[in-house]
């Protein structure tokens, strides 16, 4: 494919913002490419500047769970810009959308709005502290939860793509309350709770790690999560940024049938806009002001044009919930394409990564044994053959509703012709 067009606005970025990108990971450098620069995308379909076609799996990086340009989606969209693109003030959207989260998520008892799943994150963590009184936090490695300073340690998604363990410009004190644990090892969690008696405000964890690749929760570990906790007065939070919505209608924890005291929920429930939430118990939220002491606030939060893509988005999604048992049967036909190519292959719902280990991905540090220069060379396989999906060994590939069966068999026959 000719990509001149991308390749001259990359070179032209670069002068602007540092590696030319707005996000680490689209800078696409661990597989030895420059990024495509896209000028739209409708349906299961991305285009690039240069006019090339590909069938998308990134689905920005997950919201996308309808597709592009869902079309009830865009007109309601289209019709709230009419009245304004902010107000910086309360309107009753904001109410319409909390009931819809809560009525699938009703672990949520209360809930705010804010703008990204690292905003969500961060709240919801200074929420559990200050509801508990207790300062340290437990969280895994590999799992990312966005880039806040106190949880930039063994972080996964860009930190592991770029091969930086943690950051730069993170004061050491900000770390020293984060204690981190194996993801799939209760024995490293039994660990920390021991040795810190009555000092851990919370665990955090996504229920489904996706961002050291797609890593399963191994059967009973969330469960003892759950245990753990309310054994030692801490509380629970599922980050669902990217499970949310997609594992099922009520997400990760109703798809492991299990409930955490706080949840983060990101990428699909604002329909491809900005927009995150964080929510819980009620007692816990209503510590956050103007209710009690935590603060915590944003001008831009609630916003109504993302709040109506997030409302349109749900409203579908919950009118034929049968949609998650076809799109887990399309996902299903490309991790069986991917097994009989001889690809090690984890695949939850409609997120899967394939691993180029020879090991059984169960945690960060199986993780970490790919091989990312093969990962490239599939990577640049299925680009060069149409196919848009993650430039990095530890993100996940998301499939979509708008995906044809012509797209799944089309997929299929490219990753059963790739070769090392």
């Amino acid at each position: 494919m000719i990509t001149t067009n991308s390749e001259n606005l990359y070179n032209e970025a670069q002068k602007f913002m540092p590696g030319g990108v707005n996000s680490p990971v689209r800078a696409c450098r661990s597989v030895g490419r420059t990024p495509l620069f896209i000028d739209k995308a409708k349906g299961s379909y991305i285009y690039d500047v240069d006019g090339n076609k590909y069938i998308d799996y990134i689905c920005s990086w997950g919201p996308n769970i309808l597709g592009h340009c869902r079309e009830e989606v865009i007109n309601a969209v289209k019709a709230t810009c009419d009245k304004g693109l902010t107000f910086g003030a309360c309107h009753k959207g904001e109410i319409t959308l909390a009931k819809l989260i809560q009525k699938h998520f009703p672990s949520m008892e209360m809930l705010r709005l804010v703008n990204s799943g690292t905003e969500a994150v961060m709240s919801a963590i200074r929420a559990a502290r200050g509801y508990t009184g207790k300062d340290k936090i437990i969280k895994f490695e590999g799992c990312y939860h966005g880039h806040s300073d106190g949880l930039l340690v063994k972080g996964g998604s860009g930190l592991l793509t770029n091969s930086i363990p943690n950051s730069a410009g993170v004061p050491k004190g900000y770390t020293d309350t984060t204690l981190l644990a194996k993801y799939n090892d209760e024995n490293s969690v039994e660990e920390l709770f021991n040795a810190n008696k009555d000092e851990i405000a919370c665990v955090i964890v996504e229920p489904c790690a996706a961002n050291m690749g797609v890593v399963p929760p191994k059967e009973g570990f969330l469960q003892f999560l759950r245990d753990i906790t309310k054994k030692n007065n801490a509380l629970l939070i599922f980050d669902e940024v990217i499970t949310g919505f997609r594992l099922s209608i009520g997400g990760a924890q109703k798809y492991y049938n299990i409930t955490p005291d706080l949840t983060t929920l990101g990428k699909i429930v604002g329909g491809g806009m900005p927009l995150a939430v964080y929510g819980g118990k009620r007692e816990v939220m209503e510590c956050v002001a103007p209710l009690g002491s935590v603060y915590q606030a944003g001008t831009l939060s609630g916003n109504p044009v993302a709040v109506t893509s997030g409302i349109e988005t749900i409203k579908i999604l919950e009118s034929n919930v049968s949609q998650y048992d076809v799109l887990n049967e399309k996902s299903a036909k490309i991790e069986k394409a991917m097994k009989e190519s001889g690809l090690n292959v984890n695949r939850v719902g409609s997120i899967m990564t394939p691993f180029f280990t020879e090991k059984k991905v169960t945690d960060y540090d199986t993780a970490v044994t790919s091989n990312t220069k093969n990962f490239a060379k599939f990577f640049n396989h299925m680009q060069s053959n149409g196919i848009y999906s993650a430039p990095s060994q530890f993100e996940a590939m998301f499939v979509s509703m708008a995906h044809s069966d012509e797209d799944i068999d089309y997929t299929c026959d490219v990753i059963k012709s790739f070769k090392l």
